[in-house]
């Protein structure tokens, strides 16, 4: 069986999932098969896997850091907030319901089996499993049946991790209550603290750090700086949500609606990730500015959050930017959003509703929202497209749809009308297929066309359309010239080496500020050899 380590924080977005994302990198690289575990994450930003099934988005990339592929197992529960008192519930990747805080406390007894073997499944085959826990241990009225903090750590035997967010302030109280707080038991299975995000002199600290091993009993494993890294972080405590994170000047400007509920903003790093290019997510009029290009993401509940844009005025904002030949780009939710109708008369994002919404009229679709879930990989090219990005008809693309709704040329017109549809400027323009795509997984291997391009707006369900080598380089190439410019620096790797030279680096990071030779023996495994019945390759 696997030896494991658990990382756990003092409070949501300590920076948990970097450090297990990194481990599993330092111990991939160190020869031992190694595999990301989350018990239950709750996440608007999900994945996924080869199999068809959904999973967080953080233990995919942990996956990734690992080199091995995502899978269900990796992450057996994932909640999907859908309200501020309910979540879609999603287990072994796939929905089992939408339920409210309470009635979910008292199910997830139910699913301890289910965390049990999928975690043992896991442990069967890899040596070394990075178990990754969720909010704090310390959150007392949650205690009972816990499955994600102390409680896996129990059902795993596994060393825990504790790590504080010093750039918050307070990190010694923050690490010296939690600990305080914990049962005897529970207390004993901490085994090492981390100091993350720091800024400045670590000598500073020394006096503090000695105290706090005193306090605490436990040693200090590492004091981790603030890592620059460009990796993915939780969705929605993501500092990349408060606007952009480079400094000018920019080429490119590119506007992301922050809907209240955005999913999967992840389809934006592959573009955040190009020199001159700024990637910017805005909640309201005054900061949509004049953009090269505006995206309306994914989000959990297009309906309500399509009438919160519209009552922020941002509809009107986007529309009238349109109207000025901007292009607009929307992916699922947002896309959904670009058409004329959307009908939910089953109540799949709330209450049913007997008369449809009205889209942004954009592109002349109808969305009809079902129970059943998409969830596919799919993989293609773009089609022969219009507008400004034109130069990109043809270019691969692959990646992942999640969506519940099915979305059709409106008012029961089918492709062969499209040619006579005008948009909402009454210009005439064809309305083309954005890409056509066939599913990688299964046995049907279904193929078909996926979302539409009218003139400048361009919408579909694909997630992770610009992670492919040349759609984002492309794409924000043809936004630069339109302005008479260029990107100062063409980017000089396709985006998928671009995140594994950024895994290197993560790991580079915390071999220099973690003690990995303690972390090695609270393992019970030898760091250049085999103890204990460890598989090393």
């Amino acid at each position: 069986m696997a030896k494991a380590i658990m990382i756990q924080g003092t409070m949501s977005n300590a920076g948990k999932s970097l450090i297990a994302a990194g481990l599993c990198r330092i111990f991939a690289q160190d020869g031992w098969r190694t595999a990301p575990f989350k018990s239950q994450n709750m996440a608007l930003n999900s994945y996924i896997t080869q199999e068809g099934l959904e999973i967080g988005r953080a233990q995919a990339v942990q996956a990734e850091a690992a080199n091995v592929a995502p899978r269900a197992d990796m992450n057996p529960i994932l909640l999907k907030p859908t309200t501020d008192v309910g979540s879609q519930v999603i287990v072994r990747g796939k929905p089992v319901g939408n339920m409210k805080a309470r009635d979910y406390y008292a199910y997830k007894r139910q699913l301890i089996p289910v965390v049990k073997e999928c975690y043992e499944r896991l442990a069967r085959e890899f040596d070394v499993i990075v178990i990754e826990g969720a909010g704090s241990p310390a959150e007392i009225n949650l205690n009972q049946d816990d499955l994600v903090n102390m409680g896996m750590a129990a059902m795993a035997d596994a060393p825990v991790l504790l790590v504080g967010d010093i750039d918050r302030g307070g990190v010694f109280a923050q690490l010296y209550g939690t600990v305080s707080l914990l049962e005897p038991e529970d207390r004993k299975r901490v085994k090492g603290l981390v100091v993350n995000k720091f800024r400045g002199d670590r000598s500073i600290l020394e006096p503090g750090i000695r105290m706090l091993e005193k306090l605490c009993q436990v040693p200090v494993t590492g004091v981790v700086p603030y890592l620059q890294v460009d990796l993915e972080e939780e969705d929605s405590l993501s500092s990349r949500l408060s606007g952009s994170q480079k400094e000018g000047p920019w080429a490119v400007d590119i506007a992301v609606i922050r809907f209240p509920r955005i999913s999967n903003y992840t389809d934006l790093a592959a573009l955040e990730a190009l020199d001159g290019v700024r990637v910017r997510y805005v909640s309201s009029p005054g900061l949509l500015g004049e953009p090269d290009l505006v995206i309306l993401p994914g989000t959990k509940n297009t309906i309500s959050d399509l009438l919160w844009m519209r009552s922020q005025g941002l509809e009107a904002a986007v529309l009238k930017l349109a109207s000025r030949r901007v292009p607009i780009w929307g992916i699922c939710g947002g896309y959904q959003m670009l058409g004329e109708e959307l009908w939910d008369p089953m109540g799949v994002e709330g209450e049913p509703r007997r008369e449809p919404v009205a889209g942004m009229g954009l592109l002349p679709l109808a969305t009809h929202f079902e129970e059943e879930k998409v969830l596919t990989r799919v993989e293609g090219a773009f089609g022969e497209l219009d507008g400004i990005f034109a130069p990109m008809s043809g270019m691969e693309v692959s990646g992942y749809e999640i969506h519940m709704g099915r979305t059709e040329i409106s008012g029961g017109r089918g492709p062969e009308d499209t040619a006579k549809l005008t948009d909402y400027r009454q210009e005439p323009e064809i309305c083309r297929p954005l890409a056509y795509l066939m599913e990688t997984q299964g046995d049907s291997k279904r193929a078909g066309a996926d979302g539409w391009n009218r003139g400048n707006v361009y919408g579909g369900y694909l997630h992770g359309i610009f992670d492919g080598s040349q759609a984002a380089p492309v794409l924000a190439g043809i936004l630069a010239k339109q302005k008479g410019m260029e990107l100062k620096t063409p980017q000089k790797e396709d985006y998928q080496a671009y995140r594994q030279a950024q895994y290197d680096e993560l790991a580079g990071e915390l071999r220099k500020s973690l003690d990995m030779e303690q972390i090695y023996a609270m393992m019970g495994l030898e760091r250049n050899g085999q103890k204990d019945g460890g598989r090393k390759k």
